[in-house]
């Protein structure tokens, strides 16, 4: 476990680098297909998550993953529990941008989006730089972080 979190910290603080780098633009180099595979694989994430489709989730969310929220941090029982209640329904991601980065067995998504939320029974929305780590384990991605930033000013 001290690996995995090890490596997931590793991997954030490296992407404060990756989080200020201009948007992408039109001519920018297009994903290889395993990048795009892992965009996707977020993506999906998201649907999930707003349908509140736990089995797919816990086929997804690693045993030892952790989640960053702008309150504090959440193991994967904990994550799978908020989405189960309901205490957080991730009613719906608008994906603005999205890029991946694989080195070996680890993939890194950042996205920017818009997260349209019902939090203590209030709707919320708000625009996040979201970061996924994923650990290829036995040909399968797994969520093994997430970490929700939030944007100012925007």
């Amino acid at each position: 476990m001290r690996k995995i979190l090890g490596l997931c910290l590793l991997m954030v603080s490296a992407l404060g680098a990756f989080s200020r780098q201009p948007q992408a633009s039109p001519t920018a180099a297009s994903p290889t297909k395993a990048e795009q595979e892992i965009i996707d694989l977020s993506k999906q994430k998201w649907l999930w998550m707003a349908e509140r489709r736990l089995e797919p989730l816990e086929a997804l969310f690693h045993e030892q993953s952790v989640f960053v929220h702008m309150g504090g941090n959440m193991t994967r029982s904990q994550e799978l529990d908020v989405i189960k209640t309901g205490r957080i329904h991730y009613k719906q991601a608008e994906i603005q941008d999205a890029s991946a980065r694989i080195l070996g067995s680890t993939a890194i998504v950042l996205s920017r989006i818009r997260l349209l939320a019902v939090v203590g029974g209030n709707e919320v929305a708000n625009p996040f730089m979201v970061t996924e780590v994923y650990l290829k384990d036995a040909e399968v991605w797994k969520l093994v972080q997430l970490s929700f930033s939030r944007l100012l000013g925007q």
